[in-house]
């Protein structure tokens, strides 16, 4: 069974946004945010905080969304966890290339405050529980034996 969402790393550089985002994830989620205003930031902290989701944004100064994700993908407490930018550059290819980098989604800024924690909690279960159970129901095929 997959491990359940309760730790989020947000890494966005506005504060108004970075503020927003962590007091409905928190106030309305539930969830335990802890928010970086960069990238480099973000990178020192996540050795010991192991979050299970992280929200990313894509422009920032500094290390922008992708650069920071390609990092966190190197830190072995962060190379398999799921990524969500967060982007007012959500354009049909744009999006795809966000994907295509790792992400499992992508949330249009500006979003809705009072509907972040369940658009979230939906995105997790829907990329995250979903694909664990498929995961943990396939059955390994035998390539030696052929059906009667």
């Amino acid at each position: 069974m997959p491990a359940g969402l309760h730790q989020i790393l947000m890494i966005e550089d506005d504060v108004d946004i970075r503020d927003i985002a962590q007091l409905a994830l928190e106030s309305m989620g539930g969830y335990q945010v802890h928010a970086f205003a960069s990238g480099e930031e973000a990178l020192r902290h996540v050795p010991e905080l192991a979050p299970d989701l992280v929200l990313l944004d894509v422009m920032m100064p500094g290390l922008d969304g992708p650069a920071t994700l390609a990092k966190l993908r190197e830190l072995p407490t962060c190379a398999a966890t799921p990524v969500i930018f967060m982007t007012a550059r959500a354009s049909a290819s744009e999006r795809k290339g966000y994907l295509e980098l790792g992400a499992i989604e992508v949330i249009k800024k500006p979003f809705d405050a009072l509907t972040l924690a369940t658009t979230v909690k939906e995105i997790w279960d829907r990329k995250v529980i979903d694909r664990d159970r498929s995961a943990s129901t396939e059955t390994p095929t035998d390539s030696t034996h052929s059906p009667p």
